[in-house]
């Protein structure tokens, strides 16, 4: 199991594309993060680290997140431990054109993670195409409803549903995730 914590970075939370909602999530996914790190579980951030030239910036949502400026930074609440991964990407996905796929498989002494456990923003876009593409790669997807946001609360639930019914993703509450971690 790893924890993937999907673009909580300044400009989604504070900055240039807020989401308002997320401030319910903070303390949530610090308890996940805690606890997966006091558990050795890895933790992964996935983070939007964008050139101005990806179509995400340049036909979508203007400019956000890019590559080398405070708005692409984890948020201080959040900020990754040394023993913490970091991957950037440039779309939705933590996994498209990303190390993360290898770096999962590398994990856990080389035998690899079997599950990965989301959380971050946004439920219906970058947690529902990471989660897609970690489906179409064997794994197991956790979701933490709680520890996950979105613009709306219709985008959050409806994405939710989605993750359910077409990957399979298990929802589950932060607390709930928190009690695997010591299971074998």
């Amino acid at each position: 199991m790893a924890v993937v914590v999907i673009d909580m970075l300044n400009d989604f939370v504070t900055g240039k594309l807020e989401v308002k909602r997320t401030k319910r999530i903070i303390p949530n996914l610090q308890r996940l993060v805690e606890a997966a790190r006091e558990n050795g579980v890895p933790v992964v951030y996935s983070n939007d680290a964008h050139y101005p030239q990806d179509v995400e910036v340049a036909r979508k949502w203007g400019n956000h997140a890019i590559k080398g400026t405070e708005g692409a930074e984890v948020i201080p609440e959040l900020e990754p431990a040394k023993e913490d991964y970091v991957v950037e990407k440039r779309t939705y996905s933590g996994f498209f054109e990303t190390g993360l796929d290898s770096l999962l498989r590398s994990l856990h002494r080389g035998e690899g993670v079997k599950t990965v456990v989301l959380g971050g923003l946004h439920t219906h876009m970058c947690v529902r195409h990471t989660a897609a593409d970690a489906f179409f790669r064997g794994y197991g997807i956790i979701v933490a409803e709680d520890g996950v946001e979105a613009f709306t609360r219709k985008d959050h639930e409806e994405g939710l549903k989605y993750l359910e019914n077409v990957y399979n993703a298990k929802i589950m509450t932060v607390d709930e995730i928190i009690k695997e971690f010591g299971k074998p």
